[in-house]
């Protein structure tokens, strides 16, 4: 028999086929809108790192779990970005943002333990809480623009309550969490003791007038009991890659570093080809990457104006538009119908031949998640082509 964990090790999304089988299925036709990356080049700066690193011939283990070098670097980025002083030990470098997340709740959860977390969600937070032996406890977002309501999550804690996670700019709605609602949420878990994982992987992507707030900079006083999540393979694009890193208390990293030694490491080249982006200060590929992802996003916006009953989606950050299928369904479904997400992923991909993300992977059947982060001719075909299926259907 399977040990019990494995009943969370789901699928990570609902759709009926994923995007290679609908490609292999349907032919070269397919528009691929679920994708979790940004196309995009190699900056010069991460390529010329790893290169001059296998040049050296570095091959060996890092000391413990990770380069001190890369930790200190990245301990001046935290420091700037959220104008407090930070140290290499407050630091763990990662495979990844995912890993990230996963390492800390296993360090931070006991069996029964519950966080909250704010719905619709990544997918992948309930399977990670569950592995670790917590209970998720979603928190309902779609009636306040996809932010948690104060009353809605002190009315959620519990004596088993132990974090509360925030992802802003959220994967998958794009929304923002403004200082207000970052200062209510610090408050909540200062008196209540609760941790909070900051998960900011997309916080390079904001799009004007919008501003991203680092909940330690809103509320010094959370830092105590804050873990920010972050990825330089999102923000710069080598997702392949799988650097993220982890900052928190001296305590909760040493514990992160502890476990991660009798794991797995992240791959030594990217961590020396991200090393030395950081040390080149060179600022123009992020600013070309980010203008293009603005670009994506404005193009979008345009098309799905044209969408009859599907509201603009705001896509304050990140670069993910999210559909709030809502009246949509309900026109349709007065017709005898009934279909939620699942279905109207399916449609678009038979009728449009477009892949998108059913919102039900993230706790929301009325959702759609669709990716802006590919190429800007292929984008205006995908978005042209769903706008035309959506309100034929309507």
């Amino acid at each position: 028999m399977l040990a019990k964990r494995t009943m969370f090790l789901k699928s990570s999304g609902t759709a009926a086929w994923t995007a290679a089988e609908a490609i292999a299925a349907c032919g070269d036709h397919i528009i691929d809108l679920s994708i979790e990356e940004i196309c995009s080049e190699l900056a010069p700066s991460v390529r010329e790192g790893a290169i001059a690193a296998i040049n050296r011939n570095l091959s060996r283990h890092t000391d413990a779990v990770d380069l001190p070098e890369l930790r200190n670097a990245l301990a001046r980025k935290v420091s700037a970005e959220t104008a407090q002083p930070w140290s290499a030990d407050e630091i763990a470098v990662t495979s990844g943002a995912k890993q990230s997340l996963f390492i800390a709740v296993m360090v931070l959860l006991n069996p029964g333990d519950e966080v909250l977390i704010p719905a619709p969600y990544w997918t992948t937070l309930p399977a990670q809480i569950g592995i670790a032996g917590g209970t998720p406890v979603f928190i309902e977002t779609r009636h306040n623009n996809y932010l948690p309501k104060l009353r809605d999550l002190t009315a959620a804690i519990t004596e088993k309550t132990k974090a509360i996670v925030v992802n802003t700019p959220s994967n998958p709605t794009g929304a923002i969490y403004n200082r207000a609602t970052l200062g209510d949420i610090a408050q909540v878990a200062i008196d209540r003791n609760l941790w909070i994982i900051f998960d900011e992987c997309c916080g390079n992507f904001i799009h004007a007038p919008h501003t991203h707030h680092q909940i330690v900079s809103v509320a010094p006083r959370v830092r105590a009991r804050t873990l920010l999540v972050n990825s330089l393979s999102t923000s710069l694009a080598p997702t392949g890659w799988r650097i993220g890193y982890l900052a928190g208390p001296r305590a909760i990293i040493s514990a992160v570093r502890a476990l991660q030694a009798h794991t797995s490491s992240p791959n030594l080249i990217g961590q020396h080809a991200l090393l030395h982006h950081l040390e080149s200060a060179d600022s123009a590929f992020e600013l070309r990457l980010h203008s293009h992802v603005s670009d994506a996003r404005s193009l979008g916006l345009s098309i799905l104006s044209t969408l009859t009953s599907v509201p603009q989606p705001a896509a304050q950050g990140g670069f993910y538009f999210y559909l709030d299928l809502t009246r949509w369904l309900r026109r349709v479904n007065a017709h005898g119908l009934d279909i939620n997400a699942d279905d109207v992923v399916n449609v678009l991909l038979m009728d449009a031949g477009v892949v998108a993300t059913s919102g039900t992977a993230y706790g929301d059947p009325v959702g759609v998640r669709l990716s802006y982060g590919i190429d800007l001719g292929l984008l205006d075909k995908a978005l042209r082509r769903l706008a035309v299926t959506l309100n034929t259907w309507n």
